[in-house]
Parts: C-alpha cells; sequence; structure tokens
C-alpha cells in the first residue's frame, strides 16, 4: 500500500473522529444536565434540581418540571460567561475546522496540489486542536467549580453533583484533540517541509588559509608534526647569527 493512500484513510479516520467529537459538544449545550441534585422531602414526593449554562429547572416524581431561564447576564459569576464563551468558540471553531479539513482532504480532490491541499489539512486540524482545548476547558472549569462547592464543609448553599453531560463534554473534547493532533502532524510534515532542507548545500572546500607563512589544511586533513621539528628549525638560526658576527684576534692564529 502506497504512502498517500495511508495517508487518505487516515485523514477520513481523523475526520470522522473530530466529526464525532464536534457533535457531542454541540449536543451537550442545549442539555440541561450539566449539574443536578435530589433533594427528598417527604418518601413519596422527591424533587430534582438541575442546571447547565442557560436555565435551572426543577422537577418530581409525580411529572412535573419547570425551567427558568437566568434572570440577568450582568448579575452571573464570572465562571458562567467564560464557560459560555469557550463552549460557543469550540462549536464555530469546529465547524470550521470541518469545512477545512474536508476541502483538503486527498479523497475530496478539491484543493490544488498535493502541497495546499496538505496545508489546509494542516490548517484544519489546528482549528480542530483549538475547538478541543476550548470544550476540555470548559467542561473541567464547570467540573472543578461543581466538585469543590461539593466537597468544601464550609459551604452552606445547596450542593450538585456533575452531571451526564459534563461526560459526553469530555469525551467529544478528546476525540477533537486526538484526530486534530494526528491531522496537524502528518499534513504538516507533507505541507510545511523543514527549513533545512530548503537550504542548498555546500560543496566541502579545500581552500586554504595563509597564516604566518604557512598553509594550514582543512581540519580533516590537518597533519601532526613533532614540536621537536619546529624547535630544530628555530634553534638554527641564532647558531648561523653567532657564527656569522663572531670576532677573531690575532693570538687565535698563532
Amino acid at each position: 500500500m502506497k504512502y498517500r493512500t495511508v495517508v487518505m484513510y487516515m485523514e477520513i479516520g481523523c475526520f470522522v473522529s473530530c466529526l464525532c467529537g464536534w457533535i457531542l459538544v454541540c449536543s451537550t449545550l442545549p442539555t440541561e444536565y450539566w449539574t443536578f441534585s435530589e433533594v427528598g422531602s417527604i418518601v413519596l414526593t422527591t424533587s430534582n434540581y438541575y442546571s447547565n449554562l442557560w436555565r435551572d429547572c426543577i422537577s418530581d416524581t409525580t411529572g412535573v418540571s419547570d425551567c427558568k431561564d437566568y434572570p440577568s447576564m450582568l448579575a452571573l459569576p464570572a465562571y458562567l460567561h467564560a464557560c459560555r464563551a469557550l463552549a460557543v468558540s469550540s462549536v464555530i471553531t469546529g465547524f470550521f475546522g470541518g469545512v477545512l479539513t474536508l476541502i483538503g482532504m486527498k479523497c475530496t480532490k478539491i484543493g490544488g496540489s498535493e502541497i495546499a491541499n496538505a496545508r489546509v489539512t494542516f490548517s484544519g486540524g489546528i482549528t480542530y486542536l483549538v475547538s478541543g482545548f476550548c470544550g476540555m476547558i470548559t467542561y473541567s472549569w464547570w467540573a472543578h467549580k461543581v466538585i469543590s462547592e461539593f466537597l468544601d464543609p464550609h459551604f452552606r448553599a445547596q450542593k450538585f453533583e456533575l452531571g451526564a453531560a459534563i461526560f459526553i463534554g469530555w469525551g467529544g473534547s478528546i476525540l477533537l484533540l486526538s484526530g486534530g493532533t494526528v491531522l496537524s502532524y502528518f499534513s504538516g510534515k507533507e505541507g510545511l517541509p523543514s527549513s533545512s532542507s530548503k537550504k542548498p548545500r555546500v560543496p566541502a572546500s579545500y581552500a586554504t588559509v595563509r597564516t604566518r607563512k604557512t598553509y594550514m589544511l582543512p581540519p580533516s586533513r590537518v597533519t601532526l608534526v613533532p614540536p621537536l621539528f619546529y624547535e630544530g628549525r628555530k634553534s638554527r638560526t641564532p647558531r648561523a647569527a653567532t657564527k656569522s658576527t663572531r670576532t677573531f684576534s690575532r693570538d687565535d692564529f698563532v
């Protein structure tokens, strides 16, 4: 099987994984069961409280349920505003990630050349990663808030537990992160070659550099000379100089 065929099937698998994760993340937004609490007043009547990013709901065993939106947006805590923004950002970026990946996949043949398709797929993988990170931060932050209030002994208000939507969102975020990571790796490896491969190779030069009236070879061709050789050459010059400057007297010839 050719490498291109393997990459094509890999892209299809990652796209399906990211698409399923995005659908799971989208399904948690209208779901009320982000947190829930069960309160039993008498034996035959039990009240269930549950809430999400947008409203609070209550139901009992008689089948009567009622939901109420948050009365004031400015009066909400800061973490709730942040979770809303991150959840919506996760849905939007996941949608655009799917569009980019669908255009750049090898099996669709919508884009231009192979490098252009790989770059578009790389952009889609990065967008899926952003979507997965936004979703993971949203559900983890909400879960941390609920767990910290539940375990706090000084918290006197009604305590809630984690609902099914948090676990569904975690699963969808993991699918987005895993699929986006694999897409970004393979498409970036093909569409964004390393800078080292673009640099022209410089042939090995055997030019020498003249230093102190000698020629030095490259490090691979340098030959070591015993130091006594240089000491002998240095020692000859003073002797010749002393011989030429020596004076004689008449008594030396007698």
